[in-house]
């Protein structure tokens, strides 16, 4: 997809980060938006942005967990749009906690939303993708869908498995022929809210780790939601298998080929020094 005028896109988490950036840039292509966000504030400020831009905009309050409600939302914005072209399953949430002690709670909670609300996307979206004769998915996985990492368990779960899922639906719609393509999204230190609001357990001072990790962590966040915009557009244009946000995707990506086992103890040093 070369041209994004007068396409549609639906984009999930348009509240705040990455999602709200997609939605700006989209709409500064001449790209039609349906945005959705669990944070109905934020949602309702992405929407001011777009005043004036001449481009039709519709919001919903989402929660991507919620399987009904997503299809139910797909169905909408074909009825307000007239058409959909690309669906970016962008909505996410982060765990820190131990594999012993963490909660199945916490654990369900998060694989619901990062990984079914993937699946719940795309397969709400895809019919409509393939019956407007030229459409793209693109599903927001993470440099944490690349490689592993102590405290993040579950983040890496579903950001695995939101990894394998895409590239097997991008494998599928060439075999199909059709003209709709997948991307997978790997972004690495992106300045957006996902840490802040990250949820920590206390299983994580198991592994000499304070709950507060996540704040040292985004200090070492050195791509804007911005720029990763532009770099996930881009990679949609040139239609990429794998978009990697930032230098340090691109730097842990090649961490990971070079050192594919070895890799894991020099995380662990990391980790240790990150107390």
């Amino acid at each position: 997809m070369k041209d994004f005028r007068n396409k549609v896109a639906a984009i999930t988490g348009a509240g705040s980060g990455m999602g709200r950036s997609l939605a700006v840039l989209l709409a500064s292509r001449g790209c039609h938006v349906a945005l959705s966000d669990i944070n109905e504030a934020g949602l309702a400020e992405t929407v001011k942005l777009l005043d004036g831009t001449g481009i039709k905009v519709t919001a919903q309050k989402l929660d991507v967990a919620d399987k009904a409600a997503v299809f139910a939302w797909a169905e909408q914005v074909a009825r307000d749009h007239g058409k959909i072209n690309l669906i970016f399953n962008n909505a996410g949430v982060a765990l820190g906690s131990a594999i012993d002690g963490g909660s199945y709670e916490d654990l369900e909670w998060i694989m619901n939303i990062n990984f079914w609300g993937v699946v719940h996307g795309t397969k709400a979206f895809l019919p409509y993708l393939k019956d407007a004769g030229e459409g793209h998915v693109i599903n927001t996985s993470s440099v944490f869908g690349l490689f592993a990492v102590p405290s993040q368990s579950a983040y890496n779960a579903s950001k695995f498995a939101v990894r394998g899922f895409t590239e097997a639906l991008r494998q599928e719609l060439e075999m199909e022929g059709v003209n709709v393509s997948a991307t997978s999204v790997h972004p690495g230190g992106i300045k957006t809210n996902i840490a802040r609001a990250a949820r920590m357990d206390q299983s994580v001072t198991k592994l000499g780790l304070s709950t507060d990790s996540t704040e040292k962590f985004e200090k070492l966040f050195t791509t804007t939601a911005d720029k990763a915009a532009e770099i996930i557009i881009r990679g949609v244009e040139k239609n990429q298998r794998r978009v990697l946000v930032g230098t340090d995707a691109k730097v842990l990506d090649l961490m990971v080929r070079l050192l594919p086992s070895t890799y894991q103890k020099l995380v662990s040093l990391s980790s240790k020094r990150m107390k």
